[in-house]
């Protein structure tokens, strides 16, 4: 049977007992070198090496929100659209690894052109898994998600002015013609329930979180499931004694998502809310970091 991503919602199958045995041969070191070599070789325009680091049926969700790009020939068609033509570099402002998912948090630095640099603060999740060719496990990502606002990037490029058209409509041009006119759709599904409101939401939520307010972190949680990655169920009062006492920053709303950092007594967590399907609530909060005991 082939091993599976360790994802419940990357859209393969969870079965935790192969990913018990694919994965626990690799250390945190090994999780966070992998995960590092993505953007190390986008920026070195090694599209071999960056293709390469994905699993076979691997999927990138760039930004959360739109249509997920699976398998090597569509990523190929994502590095050729997005990455390959333009400057990649990064601004670092911490690692996470939680079980075999990695968060990186980093600021994005784009030349689109000369005169044309996007700076884009992100969330990247790398979801990784024990891949074996060959008779060798070789870690592999098996999923990129990256957490991003869409419509903060349009408006940087509505700030350049006239100077921001040929890459535009460049950048348009390549679009159609490496993904499409469903896969331009596709992308645009970033914009998703943005205006819905969640990121003042979410923002509430982590005040009410970092002050220590039980009832109204509660009341902002609602029903949503709360756990410490994906797997490890958490109740709000447990939420709360982590981050009691700390300060949130770079809220960042990705299609249906809202991400942002929180930080207390030199310790950093990576909060991700999930709204639910009417818009005004959280269906799902997912915590990475370092527990508490």
């Amino acid at each position: 049977m082939p091993p599976v991503c360790p994802r419940r919602d990357c859209g393969v199958d969870y079965r935790w007992s192969e990913v018990v045995g694919n994965v626990m041969a690799f250390t945190r070191v090994d999780l966070l070198s992998t995960a590092q070599r993505s953007l190390a070789a986008a920026g070195a325009h090694d599209r071999d090496g960056w293709i390469g680091l994905f699993t076979a049926d691997g999927t990138i969700e760039d930004p959360v929100g739109s249509r997920p790009h699976r398998g090597a020939a569509a990523i190929g068609k994502f590095y050729d659209t997005f990455i390959g033509p333009r400057t990649i570099s990064f601004r670092p402002d911490g690692d996470i690894v939680v079980d075999t998912t990695v968060i990186r948090d980093v600021e994005l630095i784009i030349a689109m052109t000369p005169t044309l640099t996007l700076r884009v603060p992100t969330f990247i999740r790398y979801d990784l898994r024990g891949d074996e060719r060959d008779d060798e496990t070789e870690l592999k990502v098996c999923a990129l998600s990256a957490y991003w606002e869409l419509p903060a990037m349009v408006a940087q490029f509505a700030r350049s002015g006239l100077g921001a058209v040929p890459s535009g409509i460049t950048l348009g041009r390549t679009m159609l013609t490496e993904q499409g006119l469903s896969g331009c759709v596709g992308f645009l599904r970033g914009f998703r329930r943005v205006g819905s409101g969640a990121k003042g939401r979410f923002t509430d939520l982590l005040e009410a979180a970092c002050e220590g307010d039980e009832l109204g972190l509660r009341r902002r949680a609602g029903d949503a499931s709360i756990t410490h990655g994906d797997r490890a169920p958490m109740t709000t009062s447990e939420l709360l004694k982590i981050l009691s006492g700390g300060s949130w920053a770079k809220a960042v709303q990705s299609g249906p998502s809202v991400a942002a950092r929180v930080e207390r007594a030199g310790r950093r967590w990576v909060l991700i809310g999930e709204t639910g399907p009417d818009r005004s609530s959280f269906s799902r909060l997912r915590l990475f970091g370092e527990t508490v005991s």
